[in-house]
């Protein structure tokens, strides 16, 4: 469910129209529903009441500040995989012992900060990180709090880019060599061992990959507890699918999510942490275009809008799909024609969907791509020196630009020119 719904002829972000926003902030924009964000975040508390629990957001999903102030008011945590989405979450609110750090690739830097400003845990990757991360604790005179994320060998059935919980993924350390590697963190003294983490993907739209990993997760936890560890967290990743095309079958629900986990693992007596993104984020966004023209081409019509793939990334890297429709509620007598909708980028790649069936669409006509709330924003970029899109927050019948669109002027002045040019 999401808040943008047509209403007397015009698609709404909850009580905002969609052409309202497009008049004061110009097109491209990236628009967030607040009460969707709040309502996806709720269903995942609800679905672990009762046990102890800590929901932390996937800000690699949507980092915008605003969203993730609106999602820590609320009491969300924060997952973050760098330095920047670390000082982004304590910048919105969030403070240190709701924060986790996952990642494969932490700098010594990145430790630092994090143990200088507060964190919950780090999940440690490997024994070179959980080596560094030990010298850096030392150097400070603290301990760092940790688990270990384990690698179980579990085929997500999801997209190949999005996959990491295959033996051949970067992600983890192999769940058969996790006791060794436990063993080996307990005698580093600038570490703690508190739990166990593991994230086999993203986009998952069936629960028997969750479970396979549990299982083996709750098996791992019962043998580390006998070899003396102490076990009191399990960090369970995130991954629940949304459905990206309002055709597709919806994948399982954070209530059927949450009773698989009470039933893998809620008799280990440990504080149950998820990382949460796409679901939390995916359809309380939506990109907003306008058409610039209607090219007819060689037995196909191209529809070319002033979105690209540098605003909106995920059809050219993923091969997503997003449904596309208009801001106009569309005449329902009139025929739909199947249109190449595509981008302004010097690209073939710059295409969003291909013979897609939409109603006719002109020149200086508003539409929505839906569900582009997560890895949307956060993976633009200025390609073609294009400005970098905007973000709009609306809640209610407000609305207000949380990132505004630079200036060209201002895209300039970030190059220099030496002086011996």
């Amino acid at each position: 469910m999401d808040h943008f719904l047509y209403r007397n002829g015009q698609l709404h972000a909850e009580d905002v129209p969609l052409a309202e926003i497009a008049a004061s902030v110009g097109t491209p924009v990236y628009v967030y529903s607040a009460a969707t964000l709040l309502r996806h975040y709720r269903l995942y508390d609800e679905a672990l009441a009762g046990m102890p629990h800590h929901v932390c957001f996937a800000m690699k999903a949507l980092s915008n500040l605003a969203v993730v102030k609106l999602l820590g008011d609320a009491g969300a945590g924060a997952d973050v995989v760098s330095e920047g989405e670390y000082r982004r979450a304590r910048a919105a609110g969030i403070p240190g012992d709701r924060i986790v750090f996952s990642g494969v690739g932490k700098t010594r830097a990145e430790m630092r900060v994090a143990l200088e400003g507060g964190i919950r845990q780090f999940n440690v990757e490997s024994e070179p990180e959980m080596d560094a991360l030990n010298a850096v604790a030392l150097s400070l005179g603290t301990v760092a709090p940790i688990t270990v994320r384990v690698n179980p060998d579990v085929d997500a059935r999801t997209h190949a880019k999005i996959a990491t919980g295959k033996s051949e993924n970067k992600f983890g350390i192999p769940i058969s060599r996790a006791r060794a590697v436990y063993a080996h963190a307990a005698g580093l003294p600038g570490l703690k061992v508190v739990g166990i983490d593991v994230h086999i993907g993203s986009q998952l739209t069936e629960l028997e990959p969750f479970e396979s990993a549990y299982q083996k997760v709750a098996a791992l936890a019962l043998a580390l507890r006998a070899d003396g560890h102490e076990i009191s967290r399990l960090d369970l990743g995130g991954g629940l699918g949304i459905p990206y095309a309002r055709s597709n079958v919806a994948p399982p629900l954070p209530s059927d999510y949450g009773a698989l986990i009470r039933r893998t693992v809620g008799d280990l007596g440990c504080e149950i942490e998820i990382e949460p993104g796409r679901l939390i984020a995916g359809n309380a966004g939506i990109l907003l275009t306008r058409v610039i023209y209607d090219k007819a081409g060689e037995g196909r019509d191209f529809l070319i809008v002033d979105a690209a793939m540098n605003d909106l990334i995920r059809p050219a890297m993923y091969d997503a799909h997003h449904d596309i429709v208009p801001v106009i509620e569309p005449d329902p007598d009139l025929d739909p024609r199947a249109y190449d909708v595509v981008g302004p980028v010097c690209e073939t790649g710059d295409t969003f969907a291909r013979g897609r069936m939409l109603p006719p669409l002109a020149p200086g006509d508003l539409v929505a791509f839906r569900s582009a709330g997560a890895y949307g924003a956060v993976m633009a970029s200025e390609y073609n020196s294009r400005p970098l899109v905007p973000e709009v927050l609306v809640q209610g019948d407000r609305f207000a630009v949380i990132r505004r669109r630079p200036t060209f002027d201002e895209m300039l002045a970030r190059d220099t020119i030496p002086e011996w040019l």
